[in-house]
């Protein structure tokens, strides 16, 4: 008698399973008939994200506008300390000569009426180095716009038609504004003082009884003059007049720069 065979079911959860009769020798065998009932496609894989690009970002203009260099035009009694305190300048006054010191000159304590200083040019030197390092073409237009700057500068001063009073304060103040141009240091007080005990404010007067006059080459003027020391410092653009106000003033300022250093310095006989 042929063994029977064992039928061992496969294990499957996704396939579905039917009954066949089989006739063998005329019993009916119950058969498991495996088949595929439906059919499952594989699931696409997902799609991968796409990446968004980032948006550009603008750059934001910077709204806060630079200020520019403020310009102080110097008055008689002013210290560069003061002017440092009522423009709070950082670094006070020795900030403010380091960026003024051509203008200025080699005394800080003397600054001369009617110059013109400017207030915060050191900032203004470094926003242009920056702006250099940054663009090429900004460094070539900063480098131009000094250029043009300086020749400005140095250019010839453009007169100005200014009156003054024909007496000793008009005098005094017409003098100073020639120094401040020529760079000869001297304030209004130091020259009033230095008059008022000269001269006492005439200007034509003269002295004939000192040493001076026994040599012939009396004092003359406001500021008390010798004609040697008048012609030796007399100041181009006044009057070679030794008796002219603004001409014996300059003069005379001239002198006492060159010698104590200004009109100021001086308290006594010159």
């Amino acid at each position: 008698m042929p063994a029977q065979g064992k039928h061992r079911r496969p294990k499957s959860t996704s396939l579905g399973r039917g009954i066949a009769a089989v006739t063998t020798g005329g019993a009916v065998l119950a058969l498991p008939v495996i088949g595929a009932t439906s059919a499952f496609a594989a699931p696409a894989p997902a799609a991968a994200p796409q990446a968004v690009a980032p948006a550009a970002v603008a750059p934001q203009a910077n709204s806060a506008a630079k200020a520019a260099p403020a310009k102080h035009s110097v008055v008689a009694g002013e210290t560069l300390s003061k002017i440092a305190r009522e423009h709070s300048v950082s670094g006070g006054w020795k900030k403010l000569y380091e960026g003024n010191r051509k203008i200025v000159g080699a005394n800080p304590d003397l600054i001369h009426p009617g110059i013109k200083l400017v207030i915060g040019a050191k900032s203004a030197a470094a926003s242009d180095d920056k702006a250099a390092k940054a663009s090429p073409s900004a460094a070539r237009g900063a480098s131009a716009d000094r250029a043009d700057r300086s020749e400005r500068i140095n250019a010839a001063p453009v007169a100005k038609a200014v009156t003054y009073t024909n007496d000793l304060d008009g005098w005094i103040r017409e003098s100073l504004a020639i120094m401040a141009e020529r760079g000869i240091p001297g304030t209004y007080e130091g020259i009033h003082r230095n008059i008022m005990r000269e001269s006492s404010g005439n200007p034509n007067a003269i002295n004939n009884w000192d040493s001076n006059a026994a040599k012939g080459i009396p004092s003359k003027g406001l500021l008390q003059v010798i004609d040697p020391t008048f012609q030796a410092y007399h100041v181009p653009g006044t009057s070679t007049d030794s008796y002219d106000p603004v001409a014996n003033i300059t003069a005379a300022c001239n002198y006492a720069a060159d010698r104590y250093g200004s009109i100021d310095n001086v308290f006594g006989a010159y």
